[in-house]
């Protein structure tokens, strides 16, 4: 049997036509490629599902039916196989939690069954609200993903189904806070602090800072969320600014060899998330012991809530222009800065 020149993707003997029509939309056909007992081809037609089709084939050719490519499953594996190596480490581990829930109820269903009223019906009965969120973004993904692959040429059923409401954390580390802990941290968590706070980079971007991203008078970043490029200066008319003066700090320090990490422990090694959490815990743990010896529960409780994440917020409330912070932490809309990260009301005068 020769080899196909086009639908290489289908059975063997199994054909496509695709055929103009006068609305501009193109026909689609499937048909068997047989023989008559004379040994004449014959192509016998099996539809234009796809699916139907595929079954048909394999009534004909007497094996098992194929896979049926309109049920989720085949989708959810496609996506694991083609759509999540794209995507980085921790976001490929949080879409697996997520696709592993999704899969629960959705795996056996076809494609075209799925309607708003079951996206509403398995946001409503997730234990999980937040969570739910999350997993209805990614299965929203999914289906557009679906769609460009040609298993379905419905609407998104997610389209237009809400979300559950979220409250934005609240939580604004005061100065008070800030020192209690501040005071307590080693040196390489004093560094996490300060270019946090004076960068307004989220945690992994401060803990991937290179020596050779000082250049020119500024310290360049790439976010990894955004893959949006930064240029934060380190003078402004002559004058060192404190994130200069902080890199000044930490390049200065005679145990430095390590010319690549500009964030080192005092072995000189990198410093990962996993030791930031650790020392920034222990920081945080004794300063509420301190609070709580000193007879301020409140305090101690107040300290406790505290987060490596929350410095960042921390930098979007404490500068006083809304257009700046914005432009630091690296927001396009300067919504998300006023009601995500800014956690101090705006300063007004009263009555008189």
């Amino acid at each position: 049997m020769r080899p196909k020149k086009s639908a290489r993707d289908l059975p063997p003997r199994m054909l496509m036509r695709v055929r103009p029509t006068k609305g501009g939309k193109d026909w689609v056909g499937y048909y068997y490629n047989a023989r008559t007992e004379d040994g004449k081809r014959k192509e016998i037609p099996l539809g234009r599902d796809l699916n139907e089709a595929k079954r048909k084939w394999a009534e004909l050719e007497c094996v098992t039916a194929p896979l049926d490519t309109s049920l989720m499953s085949h989708v959810f594996d496609r996506y694991i196989r083609h759509i999540l190596p794209g995507k980085a480490r921790s976001t490929q581990k949080d879409n697996m939690d997520s696709i592993k829930q999704l899969r629960s109820v959705f795996d056996t269903a076809p494609i075209d069954a799925i309607t708003p009223q079951m996206i509403a019906m398995y946001r409503d009965t997730r234990s999980a609200k937040i969570r739910a969120n999350r997993e209805l973004a990614l299965l929203s993904h999914i289906f557009n993903t679906a769609r460009e692959w040609g298993y379905t040429s419905r609407e998104n059923p997610c389209r237009g189904v809400r979300k559950n409401k979220e409250e934005p954390r609240d939580f604004y580390a005061s100065k008070k806070i800030w020192d209690a802990v501040y005071s307590l941290a080693c040196d390489e968590l004093k560094d996490a602090m300060d270019l946090a706070y004076l960068t307004g980079q989220r945690p992994g971007d401060v803990l991937k800072m290179k020596v050779a991203d000082i250049q020119d008078g500024a310290l360049l970043v790439k976010q990894g969320k955004t893959k949006k490029f930064l240029r934060i200066v380190l003078e402004q008319d002559g004058i060192r600014s404190e994130l200069g003066k902080v890199l000044d700090r930490i390049l200065s320090r005679p145990h430095r060899i390590n010319k690549s990490n500009i964030i080192t422990t005092m072995q000189d090694q990198p410093l990962n998330k996993w030791t930031l959490r650790l020392r920034f815990e222990r920081a945080r743990s004794a300063a509420a012991e301190n609070a709580r010896f000193a007879g301020d529960e409140d305090m101690a409780s107040t300290i406790m809530q505290f987060q490596f994440r929350d410095i960042r917020p921390k930098a979007a409330s404490e500068i006083s222009d809304l257009h700046d912070a914005s432009k630091l932490l690296g927001h396009s809309d300067k919504q998300i800065t006023e009601t995500v990260y800014r956690r101090i009301g705006e300063s007004v005068k009263p009555t008189r």
